[in-house]
């Protein structure tokens, strides 16, 4: 695969956070260096600014990306913390995925912190997304801890090595994965963020997993 150029990056991102419906394009500033995109500007919505973010990852040679975009609601539509408190404990009572009742909000000035516990990594990411979405937040704090289980070590990291296998195929050899106390600890290279997402997917289901701690590279040119 033929590097590209920084250039060459900024103009793919460009066009697709301007492809992209969700994401307000025009009022988003973007720069790379050494495969490294830097994103500024505002938008409206928490949501938006992460989907430029997932906009960016999405362009192949893209190593990182630093979201600095502000997020500052319209003011037409705005939500009071209150307001925002309620329609997180609504999204996630109706989440079938999460468990509300373990599940506490904070919201300051638009600003949501997570707390409680839940079952299993996948369970944390679950209730993040849930909040995301919603109107007059402008950034997600997830404190959310995985509640502890007894597991065996060698099982436990020969379910992740099937699940890898299962869902990133070749990738599963260029991994390394350490175990202890809970936390896993990933090593290797991917050619993609979109399997680097696959690879944390595949981890996120087990049980006993409390904590990943991502020490993954994306290298297209590998």
């Amino acid at each position: 695969m033929r590097r590209k150029t920084d250039n060459e990056i900024k103009q793919q991102v460009l066009r697709e956070l301007k492809w992209d419906s969700r994401i307000g394009w025009a009022q988003i500033g973007v720069d790379v260096r050494d495969g490294v995109v830097a994103l500024t500007g505002v938008v409206s919505s928490f949501a938006k600014k992460s989907a430029a973010q997932h906009a960016a990852h999405r362009i192949a040679g893209v190593l990182d990306v630093a979201n600095d975009i502000e997020v500052r609601p319209d003011a037409l539509i705005a939500r009071t913390d209150a307001d925002i408190a309620r329609g997180i404990r609504q999204v996630l009572e109706w989440d079938a995925l999460v468990s509300d009742e373990r599940i506490k909000s904070t919201v300051s000035g638009g600003w949501v912190t997570l707390e409680g516990d839940v079952d299993c990594w996948r369970e944390r990411q679950d209730a993040e997304h849930a909040v995301t979405r919603l109107v007059g937040v402008i950034g997600v704090t997830n404190m959310l801890t995985i509640k502890p289980g007894e597991f065996a070590v060698e099982a436990l990291r020969d379910e992740i090595e099937c699940a890898l296998e299962r869902r990133v195929d070749r990738e599963a050899e260029r991994l390394r994965i350490e175990l202890h106390d809970g936390t896993v600890e990933l090593f290797g290279r991917v050619h993609s963020w979109q399997e680097k997402r696959a690879v944390i997917g595949a981890i996120s289901h087990s049980p006993g997993v409390q904590r990943v701690n991502d020490h993954v590279r994306i290298d297209p040119y590998f």
